[in-house]
């Protein structure tokens, strides 16, 4: 071949070389510049130039900060997501009665359960999936391989961490274990749910129809022992557990679970510093709040003012805007080492830190227990495995999390060796596995934008109840 003929196939080959480098960026700003043109033009960022940082939690937490889905063209998007019954969805009921009715019963199932309940709860529902995983085999051997010649499994943290809160959230709710169907039936609801978010995949209304089929049987024939929302009907309260417990609690947990393992994966040193002898128990408190940082589970949140905001030495906020409150951006963790010690003083403590919301704001209602189950579910892990990935770690869980776990066959034996084949495939096809994602990403969010607008579910809604009664949504099939 020539040296002109050369030149050209390196000139071919080195885009392609570095196309997994390259393009999901690129599909990333495209993805970014189509979502902000669905918001809208009223679109108030937080932080932003308007609003700087250091007035984040006191424009949240202000009262008029207080619309959730009417007046925000975000909102027609979100409910196409959530659907069905995102009317009753929690975090997307307006202020008023019918949201303190189904905030306060939340907070009445959640509180029914004690911190030594939980953690039995948790703990039980882990050992039950990785039993599964296992073929019920144990952390202390019953697999007849040294621990250094024991074979990793390959997993998704995501996959691998949903079904134990379902079978979580189904016991929370029904105080009763949770069958496996039921639990596939939630898997698969969450799944398709979050899927859709991500613009992975369009949505599956069927799917989400089948847990709702179940819901209501189930709300007919033997409801749970606690109080449901009394201003919700039959139809609406099996919505309302959907989409609150089965729903936002299973993703968010998920979610969360398996972003702390692969941290746990991906930095070695704070992993082995949990199994050593005499590490401070709280270490891996600090581990999951490091974890929250640089990963927090919500990404924009938007109110709507339902009043002007007045602010010192500033314009006030107006009457109807959008406020989109960044919580990556707000935290900043960009850049910053995963180091948990930051936690110990008080000077490298993060104060812009808001894991669950704002309190006067719409909190998370799991605040009070999460970074506890979330430790439980760790601890469960660690227990029985050597975790190892080479995945690229963002906020988005790319790939669910791909990790390699190793068992502890023999916890008094020396550390399995590392599977550096394993880790340097993975890391490969992590990489290339990002071009047709983003891809896809790209295609799907075009679309499921434009068929939310089509839509109009949130629009719709609020069109027709400020002239009546609320009118039933339909699920949008």
């Amino acid at each position: 071949m020539s040296a002109v003929g050369w030149s050209i196939l390196g000139a071919v080959m080195l885009p392609m070389a570095v196309l997994p480098y390259w393009l999901p960026g690129i599909v990333i700003a495209l993805r970014v510049r189509i979502f902000a043109r669905a918001g809208g033009a009223d679109g108030v960022r937080v932080p932003g130039p308007e609003v700087p940082a250091e007035e984040f939690k006191r424009v949240y937490g202000h009262p008029a900060a207080d619309g959730r889905s009417r007046g925000a063209a975000l909102s027609d998007l979100f409910w196409y997501w959530l659907a069905p019954g995102p009317e009753v969805h929690q975090e997307h009921v307006e202020p008023g009665p019918r949201y303190d009715d189904v905030a306060k019963t939340t907070r009445r199932i959640l509180a029914g359960i004690s911190r030594e309940q939980w953690t039995e709860l948790v703990g039980r529902c882990t050992r039950n999936v990785l039993d599964e995983l296992t073929g019920g085999r144990t952390a202390t051997g019953g697999s007849g391989e040294h621990p250094r010649t024991a074979r990793a499994l390959h997993v998704r943290l995501r996959d691998l961490m949903m079904p134990v809160w379902a079978e979580v959230y189904y016991e929370v709710v029904f105080r009763e274990p949770c069958p496996r169907h039921v639990r596939n039936l939630i898997t698969d609801h969450a799944n398709d749910v979050v899927d859709s978010i991500k613009c992975l995949g369009l949505r599956h209304m069927d799917r989400r129809a089948r847990l709702t089929d179940h819901l209501r049987a189930r709300l007919a024939d033997d409801p749970p022992p606690g109080p449901l929302p009394e201003s919700l009907d039959r139809r609406e309260q099996a919505y309302y557990l959907q989409g609150t417990f089965f729903n936002t609690a299973v993703v968010q947990m998920s979610e969360a679970a398996a972003h702390l393992l692969l941290a746990l994966a991906t930095h070695r040193d704070t992993q082995t510093r949990l199994q050593a002898p005499g590490t401070d128990p709280d270490h891996l408190d600090r581990v999951v709040d490091e974890t929250l940082l640089h990963f927090p589970l919500f990404g924009v949140a938007h109110r709507i003012t339902s009043g002007e905001i007045p602010r010192e030495g500033r314009e006030p906020i107006p009457t109807g805007s959008v406020l989109l409150f960044n919580y990556p951006e707000y935290q900043g963790s960009q850049g910053l080492a995963f180091d948990p010690d930051r936690w110990l003083d008080p000077d490298t403590r993060p104060t812009e830190y808001i894991p669950f919301g704002v309190t006067a704001n719409r909190p998370c209602p799991a605040r009070g227990f999460a970074l506890l189950t979330l430790r439980v579910a760790a601890e469960e892990t660690l227990r029985r495995f050597r975790l190892d990935s080479s995945a690229q770690h963002t906020r988005s869980l790319p790939n669910r999390g791909p990790c390699l776990l190793t068992p502890r066959t023999d916890p008094a034996a020396p550390p399995p060796r590392r599977p550096r084949v394993r880790l340097a495939v993975m890391r490969l096809t992590d990489r290339w596995a990002a071009v047709p994602r983003s891809l896809t990403q790209l295609v799907l969010g075009a679309y499921m934008v434009h068929d939310a607008r089509r839509q109009g579910l949130c629009r719709a809604y609020f069109g027709a109840s400020s002239a009546g009664p609320a009118p039933s949504v339909p699920a949008g099939r």
